[in-house]
């Protein structure tokens, strides 16, 4: 064994480029199915661990206090679907803006609060972030996660028509099941018009499962008295919209890398193969058996490839928690698995494994090959040049009119088909990733065209302290200000408020909104803009998270506390729900009056100029250009380009390694063609258009499946963060842009081509003759 190890050692040295190319291709692969198999697993596993460690309810529902008492809640509860219940709860809503102390810092303006005697329970463990449970009346806890734990406690809650409360602590809820916690008698003293449920059912995968649990659990009680209730898997599926938005595209090129790294080991192993026959015969002959001879073979392939696997872990270890937590920035409810999302301790294991045994099957079968070639067949095959299966079609090309140099260049391939075939392979592989990332990124900039206003200036207004004064005039003038100014087509205008759906303790971001908003903002999914009270548009992304669809209708809870009958009429990019009823919703703005005017300008218009002009004369406006693309898509197309880049590098390695081969197996027709005159230029064009040639084929090929796999990745994206696709993320190509792609090919073959085929023309004649 130890002959056979110093055989295999010697060789893989012998073989620098070869053993390079392994050891890339296998580590660049190992980096994207290290990181596929992370985001995969941070889809559920983080948020089922948690959840279920914080007993977390599987539905939250409300119930009317006047029309269904506490016994009776707790009666039905009793239904063998439930497995644990926690309640019953007084609850209510503070529906106007609220402000700690005296300054306002990103309190909800409505909040609903739930009194509760104790934090613990068997269902929704709450866990105290910073202070104490409110034990008297005027306490209150707050679920506020983040930079409120360095808030000194205690501290006043003062809003608006209610009594002065003290916060005495912070508390997260494992289900979101409230914005605030006071004790239930304080909650009944507050004016608590509804009753709070949690319950955890038996089965709750689905939400048919949940929806059969609810209807178990609320068997007796009248059939009004349910007002609304939200369930787990809106969570949870808000929270795997980060990781599924890269899924998709992760996994085409996980695979793309893995059908490279395949496809490029088997060539590498064959061409060590053919290029070794004399190698092979003496070690035949120095005593080796066949077994022996194999396993040389398949150790020259393993090694590098171990030692590109391990790398490739560590890197993709690093890259794939870095982009773990990355796609669950900013999410709502991601403080719930902060520190607990990951790549799994099992990924490394798997993939250590896993990579070796394919590098070891795709070399099986040339490495087997070895084993059969008899000691002297192998040594006679390796002295002998052979005039190569495209002579034939090399002498039909001669006939031709092409020079010389490009008609033996196009006959090289023929030589070796099997070789050819999978350097072919190779390089449609490379056109097919270069393809999908460049139609990805056309749908990820239309997808920022979408999510962004598409006028050109918009107008903050300030927050009305000394340094960032508020308008001196009203919405009104400053409308009819906007529109006079040379160039402006359209004005809008919008403020945000945050509310919630009856029946639901999940607040929402609304937009209240005016003028021609409708037309500037991009086109929606379905349906049509609001345009009168008692019309809303929702986002789509929250229409899937919460089931709603157009034509349905919601109610709302309006600045007075009401509940407002609002009818959904489109759905599309914006706001959670979007509505133009002013009267009823702008009372829950802090200020009570638009926060952001949006323009659209003529052609040739100078933003900077409207800016100027509109500034000078309200100082607290403040303009400026719209555009800018969120960190979020620049992170997505970041990831695509590199990960581009690298699969491009490894198809033309592919390519590269080909052409040593080749080169190596024909250095004696090289260098008989120089001896007759062939120069150093012709030589270099000869190899060239062999690969050329090559890539052009593979382009033609490639490109088509690009597209169709970007067809198929960009919906499964869209579905993944909740969103409908519109048609203008999948029309991203034009003839002059296909063409390029098609000539990606021939470019990424003649890369990999080109710096061996400069070798191959400065080898020496007398030198390549005599070692013949």
């Amino acid at each position: 064994m130890r002959a056979v190890w110093r055989a295999s050692r010697a060789a893989v040295k012998r073989r620098r480029l070869q053993t390079f190319v392994l050891a890339l291709v296998v580590m660049i692969s190992t980096v994207t199915v290290v990181v596929t198999l992370g985001l995969l697993a941070a889809v559920s596993g983080p948020f089922d661990r948690v959840y279920a460690a914080a007993k977390g309810a599987h539905v939250v529902a409300e119930f009317d206090r006047s029309k269904v008492t506490d016994a009776q809640l707790a009666q039905a509860a009793k239904d063998p679907a439930v497995a644990a219940v926690a309640g019953p709860f007084p609850q209510l809503v503070f529906h106007q803006s609220v402000a700690v102390g005296a300054r306002p810092i990103n309190v909800p303006g409505i909040m609903t609060v739930v009194g509760r005697a104790d934090p613990h329970g068997p269902v929704d463990d709450l866990t105290l972030s910073t202070g104490r449970w409110p034990s008297a009346p005027g306490e209150i806890v707050l679920r506020q996660p983040g930079f409120f734990k360095a808030v000194p406690l205690p501290i006043d809650l003062v809003t608006p028509g209610e009594p002065t409360l003290r916060i005495v602590g912070f508390a997260n809820s494992a289900g979101q099941s409230a914005d605030a916690w006071v004790t239930p008698d304080e909650a009944r003293a507050l004016g608590a018009t509804s009753t709070q449920m949690q319950y955890r059912f038996h089965s709750a995968g689905t939400d048919a499962d949940l929806k059969t649990g609810l209807a178990a659990a609320t068997k007796g009680l009248p059939a009004d008295a349910l007002t609304g209730s939200h369930d787990y898997l809106a969570l949870k599926a808000k929270l795997a919209s980060g990781p599924s938005a890269y899924l998709p595209f992760l996994t085409v090129f996980g695979i793309l890398g893995l059908i490279v790294s395949v496809l490029i080991v088997g060539n590498v192993v064959s061409g060590a193969v053919v290029s070794g026959f004399r190698h092979i015969g003496i070690l035949k002959a120095m005593g080796f058996t066949p077994d022996q001879v194999t396993v040389v073979y398949l150790l020259i392939v393993t090694l590098p490839a171990a030692v590109g696997c391990v790398l490739g872990t560590v890197f993709g270890a690093a890259l794939g928690t870095w982009l773990v937590n990355q796609v669950f920035y900013g999410i709502q409810g991601a403080e719930l698995i902060d520190g607990a999302a990951g790549v799994p301790a099992t990924v490394y294991p798997a993939v250590l494994i896993g990579m070796p045994a394919v590098v070891v099957l795709a070399a099986l079968m040339p490495a087997f090959r070895a084993r059969r070639l008899p000691a002297a067949v192998a040594i006679s095959a390796g002295s002998a040049q052979r005039a190569g299966r495209g002579l034939a079609v090399q002498r039909r090309l001669g006939g031709s009119r092409l020079p010389r140099a490009i008609s033996l260049g196009l006959g090289w391939p023929f030589a070796r088909p099997a070789r050819t075939l999978l350097t072919l392979s190779a390089v449609v592989a490379g056109v097919t990733t270069v393809t999908l990332a460049i139609g990805m990124a056309g749908s990820t900039f239309r997808f920022g065209e979408l999510h962004r206003r598409t006028d050109q200036v918009y107008f903050t207004t300030g927050s009305g302290s000394p340094a960032d004064p508020a308008p001196t005039h009203t919405d009104a003038q400053i409308d009819a200000l906007i529109r006079a100014q040379p160039g402006v087509l359209r004005v809008a205008a919008d403020a945000s408020v945050e509310t919630r759906i009856a029946g639901s303790t999940a607040t929402i971001w609304a937009g209240v909104i005016r003028g021609d908003y409708g037309a500037i903002q991009a086109p929606l999914v379905q349906g049509r803009w609001a345009t009168a009270p008692g019309e809303v548009t929702v986002d789509s992304e929250y229409r899937h998270q919460f089931g709603l669809t157009v034509g349905q209708t919601i109610r709302m809870l309006d600045a007075s506390g009401a509940e407002v009958p609002e009818k959904i009429v489109g759905e599309g990019p914006g706001w959670h729900i979007a509505t133009p009823d002013w009267q009823s919703f702008i009372g829950l703005n802090p200020q009570g009056r638009a926060a952001t005017f949006y323009v659209t300008l003529a052609k040739g218009a100078d933003p900077a100029a409207v800016i100027a002009a509109i500034g000078g004369q309200d100082p607290g406006l403040h303009g400026a250009v719209d555009g800018e693309s969120k960190t979020s898509e620049k992170t997505f197309l970041s990831i695509i380009t590199t990960l581009t880049i690298m699969l491009s590098i490894v198809a033309s390695l592919g390519v590269l390694n080909t052409v040593v081969l080749n080169t190596r197996e024909r250095r004696r027709d090289l260098g008989t063609l120089k001896a007759i005159g062939m120069t150093p230029g012709q030589v270099i064009a000869m190899v060239v258009t062999a690969m050329t040639a090559l890539g052009t084929l593979g382009g033609l090929i490639g490109v088509p499946l690009g597209i169709l796999a970007h067809r198929i990745v960009i919906p499964l994206t869209m579905h993944g963060i909740q969103e409908e696709t519109p048609d203008s993320m999948l029309d991203v190509w034009n003839w002059a842009g296909l063409v390029l792609l098609t000539l990606s090919g021939a470019v990424i073959a003649a890369t990999g081509a080109y710096l061996p085929s400069i070798r191959a023309s400065r080898a020496p004649v007398a030198e390549v003759l005599r070692t013949e």
